[in-house]
């Protein structure tokens, strides 16, 4: 890796703590929040009065018509820091492409400017009572007008459309997807807060679950859930005194703007451009030359077909080639070799936590906190959301 201009190895997560992600929890969001934010600050070795930073993405990612409250159905990073800090001095929430990975950028740039000196990022996701995109609404106007009348509403044909004209530009099997799935509830299940904890699935049991937007089964998307995960973030120099080894944040980058098109049009060809895009921009960051110098890849996976184009899009392997890679056991963790792209189980195999999986594995591996899953591992990349509407960092286990 090669120093690069900006917070290259300059700040590292320090420590961190996750809840149980369950379907819903029996305590209001911001209690299961207030208790994680506490947990990853002595998991950090240290107090509520060092952290003087917060930040979050506090999006509540559903279409559907359910009230948004504060410290209920999200937690902003202003809630947290009231009930957590005690003299905060950075509170901000990102609000762009990329919710994570622009979270951790915010926290990664106040600490190289001096904004503060630990911050904490936190996720926290909630799964409301009813349908997660029950929406009353009978009536639309403005852009949508042209697309939901037709049925063109909510993520589920925003991704169908893009799946399908990958399945048929490349002649992919979509049963093919059962090795992704199955991957990923593998891996999960092994995970004693996930969803899926001890509850790994068959490729007949992906096959045989419904379609809900064809060619998108109801286990191609992730199960929404109650869950929070929080991160402690501080300058390299500081992380030398603490207990847990340091992992850096090398580089970030976020998609750009997307094409103006009818709401939740999302044509494959602009996911890849995007794609292409964003990985250039991500390798000149984070001072790498390309995928061959990434020792661990967790790629985003809150609808399968995800997997295929963020592997195509960072150039793990030829575009038009996912699938193949897939089908012939290219992704599986427990096969010498394989691209272990979702060891750390993902959203598929562990719940609705948007990005949360894919930085926690890559955090857990390179600090030499993984258990079983440990190897040699120095440098490692997160992605979140789609390669054209989302966002990827690079961590190294090594300061430079």
């Amino acid at each position: 890796m090669t120093r690069r201009p900006g917070v290259g190895g300059r700040v590292a997560i320090v420590g961190y703590a996750h809840s149980v992600a369950t379907r819903r929890a029996d305590r209001p969001l911001g209690a299961v929040a207030v208790d994680v934010a506490r947990a990853a600050i002595a998991d950090a070795g240290l107090t509520a009065a060092d952290i003087d930073g917060f930040v979050t993405s506090a999006l509540f990612p559903t279409a559907g018509a359910h009230a948004v409250r504060d410290g209920v159905s999200t937690v902003s990073a202003a809630w947290l820091a009231q009930r957590v800090a005690t003299a905060p001095r950075y509170v901000a929430g990102f609000q762009g492409i990329g919710q994570l990975p622009g979270a951790v950028a915010l926290a990664a740039n106040a600490i190289a400017a001096g904004a503060a000196d630990y911050v904490l990022v936190h996720r926290a996701l909630h799964n409301p009572v009813g349908g997660y995109h029950d929406n009353p609404a009978n009536t639309v106007s403005g852009e949508q007008q042209w697309t939901v009348p037709q049925g063109f509403g909510g993520p589920l044909p925003m991704i169908a459309l893009p799946y399908n004209e990958y399945l048929q530009r490349y002649q992919a099997d979509p049963d093919t997807m059962a090795s992704v799935v199955v991957e990923a509830r593998k891996n999960g299940a092994r995970n004693p807060w996930s969803y899926w904890h001890d509850r790994p699935l068959t490729r007949a049991e992906y096959l045989a679950a419904p379609m809900v937007s064809d060619p998108v089964r109801r286990l191609d998307c992730d199960i929404p859930v109650d869950g929070v995960a929080a991160f402690v973030f501080t300058s390299a120099e500081r992380a030398r005194d603490l207990p847990h080894p340091p992992v850096y944040v090398a580089g970030y980058a976020g998609s750009g703007p997307v094409p103006a098109r009818l709401p939740l049009h999302w044509p494959l060809d602009d996911i890849m451009a995007g794609g292409l895009d964003l990985a250039e921009r991500l390798w000149e960051s984070a001072g790498v030359r390309g995928p061959g110098e990434i020792d661990l890849a967790q790629v985003y996976d809150g609808f399968s077909p995800f997997v295929y184009f963020w592997l195509e899009a960072l150039g793990f392997c030829p575009v038009g080639e996912a699938h193949r890679l897939v089908a012939d056991g290219g992704i599986d963790s427990d096969v010498p070799g394989a691209m272990a792209v979702l060891s750390g189980g993902g959203a598929l195999g562990n719940g609705r936590m948007h990005g949360i999986p894919q930085m926690l594995e890559c955090y857990l591996r390179l600090s030499g906190r993984a258990g079983a899953r440990g190897g040699s591992a120095s440098v490692a990349l997160a992605c979140h959301s789609s390669p054209h509407y989302g966002g990827a960092v690079v961590y190294s286990s090594e300061k430079y």
